[in-house]
């Protein structure tokens, strides 16, 4: 088939690794293939790119060079799933070209693309979606309508706080994440995600971020190290160690690719020029006065998180068990809603299909299907991407300076 003739949206994808190739090649066809057709793939590394074609639709338009993609498959919709700091020049590139653009998060790494951004979507006219998947998982829709019902009265204090597992936080020191100047760190990279349900949730922007932050873990921390899991004379004695020949999907993208530009999936953890923090606290000031306790640990015996809203009447609490040695809720949540009078009430809330407790399906669905409603406000667009960038920037400039920083004076200084 002609991409070019098709009535269904067209949609070109740039970055074909495992997120490019999986969550909005292969998940988004299986949940949207009657809303959207994928004309076009592009990646800079030409043996991943020929990779994940084989297991995208053969008509369409393979080739390296991004603007002959754009060219030649005329997508009306770019999905950008490369390295987060190339992320600003090809979504501005494609705006400018006339084409709505879908983003992974985090929309950018630092203030100065974030500005970039919404001065050319604001110029162009074009829109840009960032995927914040989460905000379309069940338990989070019920957490915004909770606190915005005022069950609890007004929200004065939240504690946030994210857990990332040995297997899933590990898995950021072996890839490029673990270079600020490629990830922004992970208050960008990982944060952004939790930055912006906070910003979703209450209803507001974030004003001031004082925040610290460690490497006590991985890096320059660890007993041993090597070039990566491959080969390496520590295979056996390090908890870190990650066999990739296990999973022919990460080969077939990666190890063969590797020898193109020497990207590897398996790097070891404990290399010693790491920069970014496995370790992170944040206190966050609103502009409508919640007060908000956040942290994010990279190696933990446990992956999820526990999130609570302090209110005049009362509070709302969950602990979100995604992984973890002990007995936990299997595909459900439980939110306890408490009122001042010592009240209880339980609510449980199941877990959708597909990934992120069926987050990615509903997020497709919102972004691909023409019919699709969004009366809470899930759909998130290029505005909501900056917040939670800007927050994640002001973070990390807080823990370089020991300094409280104001976050939306970022935006102006760049």
């Amino acid at each position: 088939m002609n991409p070019l003739q098709t009535n269904k949206r067209r949609v070109g994808i740039v970055g074909t690794g495992h997120r490019g190739t999986g969550t909005w090649g292969r998940d988004a066809l299986a949940h949207c293939g009657g809303h959207m057709a994928i004309v076009g793939l592009s990646d800079c590394n030409g043996k991943r790119l020929h990779a994940a074609a084989a297991n995208l639709p053969e008509d369409a338009v393979v080739t390296t060079d991004l603007d002959g993609m754009l060219e030649t498959a005329k997508p009306h919709t770019l999905v950008v799933t490369t390295r987060d700091d190339t992320h600003a020049d090809i979504i501005v590139k494609a705006l400018e070209a006339g084409i709505d653009v879908i983003t992974e998060k985090p929309m950018a790494t630092t203030a100065a693309d974030c500005r970039r951004i919404l001065e050319a979507e604001k110029r162009t006219g074009r829109r840009v979606d960032v995927a914040f998947n989460y905000r379309f998982a069940p338990t989070s829709l019920k957490i915004r309508d909770l606190v915005a019902s005022g069950r609890i009265g007004t929200v004065t204090s939240v504690d946030f706080h994210w857990y990332l597992d040995t297997r899933h936080g590990a898995d950021y020191f072996r890839r490029w994440h673990a270079y600020k100047r490629h990830s922004g760190s992970l208050f960008v990279h990982k944060a952004t995600h939790h930055f912006d349900l906070l910003n979703w949730f209450l209803d507001s922007d974030p004003v001031r971020v004082f925040a610290q932050g460690d490497l006590r873990k991985y890096g320059r921390n660890g007993p041993f190290r090597g070039e990566r899991c491959t080969g390496c004379a520590h295979a056996g004695e390090c908890e870190f160690f990650f066999d990739m020949q296990k999973d022919p999907w990460l080969v077939d993208l990666y190890e063969e690719a590797s020898a193109e530009d020497g990207y590897v999936r398996d790097a070891c953890v404990y290399r010693e020029d790491i920069d970014i923090y496995d370790t992170m606290t944040a206190a966050i000031r609103y502009a409508n006065g919640v007060q908000v306790s956040y942290s994010l640990n990279a190696y933990m015996p446990i992956e999820g998180y526990h999130l609570a809203f302090n209110g005049t009447h009362g509070r709302i609490e969950i602990r979100m068990y995604e992984a973890q040695a002990f007995d936990a809720p299997v595909g459900r949540d439980e939110i306890l809603v408490l009122g001042t009078d010592r009240s209880v009430e339980r609510i449980t809330v199941e877990h959708g299909p597909g990934g992120h407790f069926g987050g990615d399906p509903l997020l497709h669905r919102s972004l691909y299907d023409p019919e699709a409603v969004d009366p809470m406000g899930q759909r998130a667009g290029a505005r909501a991407g900056a917040l939670s960038v800007l927050t994640g920037v002001a973070a990390t400039r807080s823990a370089e300076t020991g300094l409280p920083v104001e976050i939306l004076s970022l935006l102006e200084k760049g």
